[in-house]
Formats: C-alpha cells, structure tokens, sequence
C-alpha cells in the first residue's frame, strides 16, 4: 500500500498531507489486488485488470467483468475495489470474432 506524500510548511509550522487514491480489483474467490487506474461499471478485465481489447479471438479467453464498486474513505485518500465476475464461454460468444 502506499503511504500518502507529506510536506511540511514551514511558515505555518504544521504537516500538509496529500490525498491519495488506491484501486483494487477483487476476484470472486476474494483475493485481492493493486492495480494502476480506476475501471468502469460493466468493463471487461483481464487477470491483472487490463481492460480487454474486443473483440476477442475465442471463448477460452479469462475475462471478469466489473459488477461492483465500493469506495472506502479515510483520512488521508481513499481505497476503490472494483469487484470482478467471471464470464462463462457462452457469455464470452457474443465478443468473439466470426
């Protein structure tokens, strides 16, 4: 996880935080996982995150689609999770290639 930047002001004497934003991706098993950038409602993943360029080549491709985000605020930033359903094959069909 990452620490949030801090600054001290000298003038005024006290600490200047900066707000962070932190994005995960959560499997359905429950695993958990960083990734680099915010992702959409209905947005087709890969294993690490990466939006899935389309359309794709076959059905036996991994791909999760983002079914639900949370936001979970404290001090300092904040922590997204972006929560993930496997697509099935039958699913998949409607974004492959003919």
């Amino acid at each position: 996880m990452q620490m949030p930047a801090v600054a001290f002001d000298i003038k005024a004497g006290y600490l200047l935080t900066m707000y962070s934003e932190e994005n995960f991706i959560v499997f359905p098993e429950g695993d958990i996982q960083e990734i680099p950038e915010r992702l959409s409602i209905n947005m087709l993943v890969d294993i690490n995150g990466n939006p899935v360029p389309l359309p794709l080549r076959t059905t036996k491709t991994l791909v999760y689609r983002i079914s639900q985000i949370s936001k979970k605020e404290h001090r300092g930033g904040c922590e997204i999770y972006h929560y993930l359903e496997q697509l099935t094959a039958a699913e998949l069909a409607e974004y492959v290639r003919i």
